[in-house]
């Protein structure tokens, strides 16, 4: 069945009425998108921050009277006259197969390739992780996981044992399990993340090495050789005493999901257990690498 959206642009305070009155006429879903390229970076875990300008979309089935939802609209006391709106009609596609078609083999470094499953592997001599785009985060796609995926394929994890903090799809776990890592906790806040990556590390036969685990049921991790923590600079902070305890003496810690201008604040929270190496930049993001070689 085909669909159709509504779209306004209109202001923070306009948004829960304009979603309201968009459920009540019908919309199967209702989204927020940011309306002027203005990226909201780790807002307050209590917060619900939205953009200056954003555009509310409703998506309504093709029999859908607009001009009755434009008139609820307009009926509003919230409005006094009526916010700008487009509407857009959406083809019938099998979008699972329309991403899958658009996500292409990657190269990182000189081993490593992340490749979609029903594609034959460029290199197949190399280290070819198989992965499709799921639920959970990370394909490669994005500069702080391709971070990440680089450092491990420049690096020798034979013999090593690893965590994954934050783990999503287990991209790098299994990144690390083939690179020769003898074993990986895998651990995230999502249930869904454990599931991925469950999945993902059978799928490219790598299971027997990895374990997951949510944070609340790992208060027993042993220190290990490495851990990759791909997340976000604040939690990234608030955990450097908890991941100081994880690293063995002259191991390693591999950040990212740090904005470039956030890494004086984060070396801070860490240089007091770790000497770090200079920052790698890609596309505003950094990785941040330390030995564990203080206290």
């Amino acid at each position: 069945m085909p669909w159709q959206e509504l779209t306004f642009d209109v202001s923070p305070s306009e948004v829960e009425t304009l979603s309201e009155i968009f459920c009540e006429a019908g919309a199967v879903s209702v989204t927020f998108k940011d309306n002027a390229e203005t990226p909201i970076y780790e807002p307050a875990a209590d917060a619900s921050d939205l953009w200056a300008s954003t555009c509310v979309v409703g998506l309504f089935d093709a029999e859908t009277d607009f001009d009755t939802v434009l008139a609820r609209v307009q009926q509003a006391t919230l409005f006094s006259t009526l916010p700008p709106y487009r509407i857009t009609e959406l083809k019938e596609q099998q979008w699972e197969r329309l991403w899958m078609d658009e996500f292409k083999p990657m190269r990182f470094g000189e081993r490593l390739w992340i490749c979609p499953t029903e594609t034959t592997p460029p290199e197949p001599e190399a280290l070819n992780i198989m992965l499709d785009p799921g639920l959970a985060f990370g394909t490669g796609t994005h500069p702080t996981t391709a971070l990440c995926l680089e450092w491990i394929d420049q690096n020798d994890l034979d013999g090593k044992t690893v965590i994954d903090f934050g783990c999503g799809s287990g991209i790098l776990a299994i990144g690390a399990a083939m690179s020769g890592a003898t074993s990986i906790e895998a651990i995230d806040i999502d249930p869904q993340a454990l599931l991925a990556t469950n999945n993902n590390a059978t799928q490219n036969h790598v299971a027997a090495k990895i374990t997951t685990a949510l944070p609340n049921e790992c208060n027993k991790l042993s220190a290990v050789d490495c851990l990759l923590a791909n997340i976000l600079a604040n939690p990234i902070m608030e955990l450097a005493d908890y991941f100081s305890t994880l690293v063995k003496h002259h191991g390693i810690i591999v950040l990212s999901g740090i904005l470039s201008e956030q890494a004086t604040e984060v070396i801070s929270s860490y240089e007091k257990w770790f000497e770090f190496q200079p920052a790698v930049e890609k596309e505003g993001w950094i990785r941040l690498v330390a030995a564990r070689n203080k206290q």
